[in-house]
């Protein structure tokens, strides 16, 4: 079929939009604006959302260490859940806070075969800070503990920064960059970086 419906017409396997940045920068705000600006249908999955589906009490049910391993195995569930909606044929929007090494390298290994565009999503301190405070449902200190690892890898595709801009201002940066048609590198150049070629 000819026609409108050819925007739709797409490869097998979906593309993955992936966000990453602290807690309170701004991740969801962005993913919502951008969602009705792309040439797809996308779906916005947010490493919150996953976390949601749970009790919130676990975390004093089990004490930290046991509620630790509860995280590790609830991200890299994630992980898994956004590859398999984008190698069923879905495009993403995947909102992370990729402050651990080894989820980045998990990400790495499981999105190889996938169109990624990796997105920085950075906030100054300060206004972490005030953000934080002023959303009154996130832990003092988190974004700031955040703040010195989740971009510590270096590269991206694309930087948004939302101490200057807006969410509405970022995703019309990031639908942009998709309508170019440019595919991301940071994958790739990352995962040549740690396997030394």
């Amino acid at each position: 079929m000819t026609g409108p419906h050819d925007v739709f017409s797409h490869p097998p396997h979906g593309r993955i939009i992936l966000l990453n940045g602290t807690s309170s920068s701004g991740k969801t705000g962005i993913a919502r604006a951008l969602l009705p600006l792309l040439d797809r249908p996308h779906f916005h999955m947010p490493v919150d959302g996953i976390n949601a589906m749970r009790a919130d009490d676990w975390a004093e049910r089990l004490g930290p260490e046991r509620f630790s391993e509860v995280l590790e195995r609830t991200v890299l569930g994630f992980h898994r859940a956004v590859a398999g909606m984008a190698l069923a044929g879905n495009d993403v929007v995947m909102d992370h806070v990729l402050r651990e090494p080894h989820w980045l390298t998990d990400c790495l290994r499981l999105f190889a075969p996938l169109d990624v565009l990796f997105v920085k999503v950075y906030c100054p301190l300060p206004e972490l800070r005030r953000r934080e405070l002023a959303r009154r449902d996130r832990e003092p200190g988190r974004a700031e503990h955040h703040f010195p690892r989740v971009h510590a890898h270096g590269r991206y595709d694309l930087e948004c920064d939302t101490g200057r801009f807006s969410s509405h201002e970022c995703a019309r940066r990031i639908a942009a960059r998709i309508s170019e048609g440019t595919p991301g590198t940071a994958f790739e150049e990352l995962r040549a970086a740690e396997s030394g070629d």
